[in-house]
Order: structure tokens, then sequence, then C-alpha cells
């Protein structure tokens, strides 16, 4: 058993997460997802990060966002960036790498244990410095999908690896489960069921460090 003094702090590549999940095929519920580690020790704290496109009349991510703010998480966004590649192509670049090492190494003294949610292998670094403060690290991705969503050097730095589908039952919403789109909003619950997909909007985001 994981003691209750265990000091705890979610680190959420949102992209990252959201593409793994949607890999596996169900949602995340960020309530559930809370609530989870809430029960195995002291939440210290919960960040989720995130690139918003700011130009947008209407960012389909914002009310996602906005009710993890309101709901327990620390979020962190910042703009995305546009630009045009070799090709002529317009690109869209947001990476928001930088901005969660940077908390992860401010809170390690003050943690037990960091659990990252991605399987970017940019984060291997980052894994070991924190572990060198005497933080154990679990990291959060899959290895189910072809290919795996995680890097191999993240996967062997963590102290230990937990795949997403193992954690389904206790932090996923199947996409059944979702009200149709013209159901009323009545209430919360089904705003919150339809938010975990918009962050659909991120899927043409390119995310690669300045």
């Amino acid at each position: 058993m994981v003691p209750a003094t265990n000091k705890i702090a979610l680190f959420i590549d949102g992209a990252n997460l959201y593409a793994t999940a949607k890999t596996l095929g169900f949602d995340i519920d960020y309530k559930r997802l809370l609530l989870e580690f809430q029960s195995r020790g002291t939440l210290v704290r919960a960040f989720y990060y995130t690139a918003i496109i700011e130009d947008q009349e209407y960012s389909s991510i914002r009310p996602l966002i906005d009710w993890l703010d309101y709901n327990g998480y620390t979020v962190v966004t910042k703009a995305t960036k546009e630009f045009i590649d070799a090709s002529g192509r317009r690109k869209v670049k947001g990476n928001m790498d930088i901005e969660l090492a940077v908390d992860a190494m401010e809170l390690a003294e003050h943690i037990d244990q960091m659990v990252l949610f991605s399987g970017d292998g940019d984060f291997r670094s980052l894994v070991e410095a924190v572990q060198r403060r005497g933080v154990r690290v679990t990291v959060v991705s899959t290895i189910a999908s072809q290919p795996p969503m995680i890097a191999d050097e993240l996967r062997r730095q963590a102290d230990v690896f937990t795949d997403l589908i193992q954690l389904q039952s206790k932090l996923g919403r199947d996409p059944s489960e979702r009200p149709a789109p013209r159901e009323p909003r009545q209430h919360t619950p089904q705003f919150l069921q339809r938010s975990t997909s918009t962050i659909a909007a991120r899927g043409d985001v390119d995310e690669f460090d300045d």
C-alpha cells in the first residue's frame, strides 16, 4: 500500500495524453483522474499543459481548459506560433516541454512521486534529473498501440511505467457514453462528457522545440 503521506504531483502533456487515449479508443474523465490520484496519497498539484491557437474566433479546447481550471487542475497554456515551412506550407507549432520541465524541477523538492502523462522521449533527461533529487517517477503512456506511444528511452528511465490501458476502468469514459450532440446541455456532467473530445482541434499542431 502507498502511504497516505506520499506527496504526488501530476504533469499532464495534454495533447500527448489525448492522442494516447484516442489511440486506445476511450476518453479521459478528468474528474475521475483527479480522484484516483488523490486516493493514492497527498496530491500536491495536478498540472495540465496545452498550446492554444489564439487567433481563432472560438477555440474548441477552451471549455475543457476552463473546466480544469475551476476543478482542481493548474492549467498552463501558451499561444501557438504560425510559420511557413521550406515547402511553403502553413504550419503551427506549440511545445510545452520547457514549461513542464521548469515546473517539475521547481516542485521536485516538495514531492515524493511525480506522475508524468506523456510518451515523449524528450522528457527522459527531465525524469533523470528529478530522480536525482530523490523523486520516484511514474510515466503513463502505452505500448499497446502499434507503434507504441511511448519512447523506449523514457520508458527505461522511469521508475514505474504504467500502461494507460490498465487505467481505463479508473480514468476512462467509453465514447458510447457521451450524449448525442443534439441533446441539450442541462448540467455540467454532460458538458464534461463532451469536453474531452474537443482537444481534437490540437491534432494539426506540430510540437517541437524553439
